[in-house]
């Protein structure tokens, strides 16, 4: 049997409890304090146990994220706050399985993902999990359809233009379809990346700062289409952002800080609606 590479043992120098132990160890009493968990809701779309995540070699390793546990349901809207730096970007890259943890575990649409080999990784996340970029991330030679049809060919979906034709109309760009990137303005292009992110209708939709490169005004139309993907398809959605009034568009608020979910004042969770 494959050995579990994401919930071994660890050996890499975490934080220390009071009796010298690994933090990843730490007390039923710390690990209900980073409980988000959700309510109301019984199929959960990502659930993270106890997640460790460090980068870098030797001296120069980080540890990003630290011991988090984490349930966001099906259907639910979760906005990730958190100063640059608190890891909320890579918590992402873990869910969207880009990164593998180095402790815990992740389960993602029902799927525990460290049993998937990478190959299997790639086909899952095309399938279950569409992700859009503050930096857009369009293929440069390739025109907005083409770009669009993409995840449908390697999905191997029948019909991949049209369906790819109808993402591109919803997002208001039928007349931009067979014009390159290069020819469309900034906003033009994050539509794009949104239609090509619903195009095979995921489970999750994860966007990283989507409005981050946009203007303000643009950056509410990218938004307002956002939501209304995840409202009209039922898609869970997991936004990160710095803007605390767009995260209370969302169902339930997650704050970050330094690599670890963040308590509110009172004992109240930090995943509770503000």
């Amino acid at each position: 049997m494959r050995a579990n590479v994401w919930t071994g043992a660890a050996q890499l120098p975490y934080d220390l409890d009071d009796a010298g132990q690994p933090a990843t160890q730490g007390s039923k009493e710390r690990r209900n304090m980073q409980d988000t968990s959700g309510s109301g809701r019984a199929e959960p779309a990502v659930v993270l146990s106890g997640v460790n995540l460090s980068l870098g070699r030797d001296a120069a390793r980080v540890h990003i994220l630290k011991d988090l546990d984490l349930r966001i349901d099906r259907g639910e809207a979760i906005g990730l706050l958190g100063p640059s730096g608190s890891g909320k970007s890579t918590l992402l890259m873990v869910m969207a399985g880009l990164e593998r943890a180095d402790t815990g575990s992740v389960v993602v649409a029902g799927e525990a993902l460290d049993s998937l080999s990478e190959d299997s990784l790639a086909r899952f996340r095309g399938r279950n999990i569409g992700i859009v970029f503050q930096s857009f991330h369009l293929i440069p030679t390739m025109t907005a359809l083409e770009n669009v049809a993409v995840p449908l060919e390697l999905a191997g979906l029948d019909e991949a233009q049209e369906r790819a034709a109808r993402e591109l109309a919803a997002v208001g760009l039928s007349r931009r379809r067979q014009h390159y990137p290069a020819e469309l303005s900034g906003g033009e292009q994050q539509r794009v990346a949104l239609a090509r992110a619903l195009a095979p209708d995921p489970r999750i939709l994860i966007a990283d700062e989507p409005t981050g490169n946009l203007d303000e005004a643009t950056g509410a139309e990218i938004i307002e289409l956002l939501f209304a993907g995840h409202a009209q398809r039922g898609t869970t959605l997991v936004l990160v952002t710095h803007d605390p009034a767009l995260a209370l568009r969302c169902d339930r608020i997650v704050r970050l800080r330094s690599g670890r979910i963040e308590a509110v004042p009172g004992g109240a969770s930090a995943g509770a609606k503000l």
